[in-house]
């Protein structure tokens, strides 16, 4: 059973190539009995190369993969979702309500600090603030801690693009914080 519900990365890491083929196979010999047999393996390069042979012989109730790994997956949704705080609840709730009903939750709480105005990009800390551009009605928001964002510069030139604002015209800038909920 583990083999169905091993870390995709790890097996990316690993350079798997077999796994895939037999969690097809176990789907299509799902709640079936095999006798299996190893005709052949290779390991040239370090690497094993297995020629098998499995034989259906008769119904099994026991090799209900697919039941099992439904079960263990609604087993493991459940438990993440009772840690998750309330505003994550709140986010999947909204979500989870427009997917369902097409239509939005009455109310969503903001999770953005407010924005305080700052007169240089020297109080900008791309950890710790967002930052919005502004240049008349046109404006442009980027949140902290982003990856690939290094720099306030960077952090900067990102926002003033998303709200169309030239680097030759005049903008203000306003910082906030951001409560992240996991």
């Amino acid at each position: 059973m583990k083999f169905l519900t091993m870390d995709v990365g790890l097996c990316e890491r690993a350079a798997e190539c077999g796994l895939r083929s037999f969690q097809i196979m176990a789907g299509a010999l799902d709640g079936l009995a095999v006798s299996p047999a190893l005709l052949s393996c290779e390991g040239t390069f370090g690497v094993g190369y297995g020629v098998a042979v499995f034989t259906v012989t008769g119904p099994d109730e026991n090799r209900r993969f697919a039941k099992q790994c439904k079960e263990m997956e609604h087993a493991r949704l459940a438990e993440r979702k009772a840690a998750e705080d309330p505003w994550v609840k709140l986010a999947r709730l909204s979500l989870e309500t427009y997917v369902r009903t097409g239509k939005q939750l009455d109310t969503l709480p903001d999770v953005l600090g407010e924005p305080e105005a700052i007169s240089s990009p020297a109080e900008l800390d791309i950890k710790r603030y967002g930052v919005i551009v502004s240049c008349g009605g046109r404006r442009g928001l980027l949140l902290p801690d982003l990856e690939g964002v290094d720099t306030i510069e960077q952090q900067i030139d990102i926002a003033r693009q998303k709200g169309g604002i030239s680097s030759r015209e005049q903008y203000t800038l306003e910082r906030f914080e951001v409560v992240r909920h996991t």
